[in-house]
């Protein structure tokens, strides 16, 4: 089977997008798993179908670099945006479906980002006495460090995405450092199992756990190994926000053509 593709990424963390409007592409796992594997693959974080959804602009199908399916992913959402404007869907504003539900995004074309709306955020968990997990479209761990450039991500990651609490369900581990004017985080993701280059759940999951103690408008700017990204929120209480908004780059990188084994039954 040949399929047509294009290579996106968001703050380098970066996805194969498919365009499957018609709903007739069916991946296996494994199918999946070796399109994203590097060196031997296209090679990405995760795999993106676009589709046509009665209702909105598109759906869009996100798979992790494991071949299974993911929840929510901020930069990969953003990136699914700009592949639709890419493919004739050119609106200012934008209405999709993910995962965890409904999905607005408008393009912001002076700065070249997007902005897209996250799902509200009704509770944060204190695990630690300065460690914290909340979802944000998928579930996330925030432990604040410092030297955050030398921080053995991978390594302390894993401890905790397979800690006895989480190994099943797993956890995306977020490690911050709090460098005054903006915050810098780093992040290893579940299903691909290593550190990303960046993590657009992960920065906003961050960017509240760092929030402002009073309530109101917030904006936080965040560093990640990829490039910058931004978060703004409304804080609505001590552990609750509403009009979360990631912002932040999507990129094509390059488009092209696979050819992939069949389903084996």
């Amino acid at each position: 089977m040949k399929l047509s593709f294009a290579k996106y990424h968001g703050a380098a963390n970066d996805f194969i997008m498919i365009d499957d409007r018609p709903g007739k592409i069916n991946l296996s796992y494994e199918q999946v798993k070796q399109l994203c594997k590097r060196y031997t693959g296209i090679g990405a974080d995760g795999l993106i179908l676009l589709r046509e959804k009665a209702g909105v602009d598109f759906e869009m199908i996100y798979y992790n670099a494991d071949g299974k399916p993911g929840s929510m992913c901020g930069n990969g959402g953003r990136c699914a945006v700009k592949f639709a404007q890419q493919l004739g869907i050119r609106k200012d504003n934008y209405t999709f479906l993910a995962m965890d539900g409904l999905h607005y995004a408008t393009m912001n074309e002076d700065k070249g980002w997007i902005h897209l709306k996250m799902q509200d955020v009704q509770a944060v968990k204190n695990i630690l006495p300065t460690s914290y997990v909340l979802n944000t479209g998928s579930p996330h761990y925030v432990k604040p460090v410092t030297d955050i450039r030398n921080y053995p991500v991978i390594e302390e990651g894993r401890k905790i995405r397979y800690s006895a609490e989480f190994a099943q369900e797993g956890i995306n581990v977020n490690f911050v450092e709090n460098l005054g004017n903006k915050i810098f985080v780093r992040t290893y993701e579940r299903g691909v199992e290593d550190e990303t280059q960046s993590c657009g759940t992960g920065v906003t999951a961050s960017a509240l756990v760092y929030a402002h103690n009073e309530n109101g408008f917030n904006h936080i700017d965040i560093q990640t190994l990829g490039g910058k990204l931004a978060v703004e929120f409304m804080k609505t209480g001590p552990a609750t926000f509403t009009d979360i908004w990631l912002c932040g780059p999507a990129i094509e990188a390059f488009r092209g053509e696979v050819v992939i084994a069949p389903v084996e039954k």
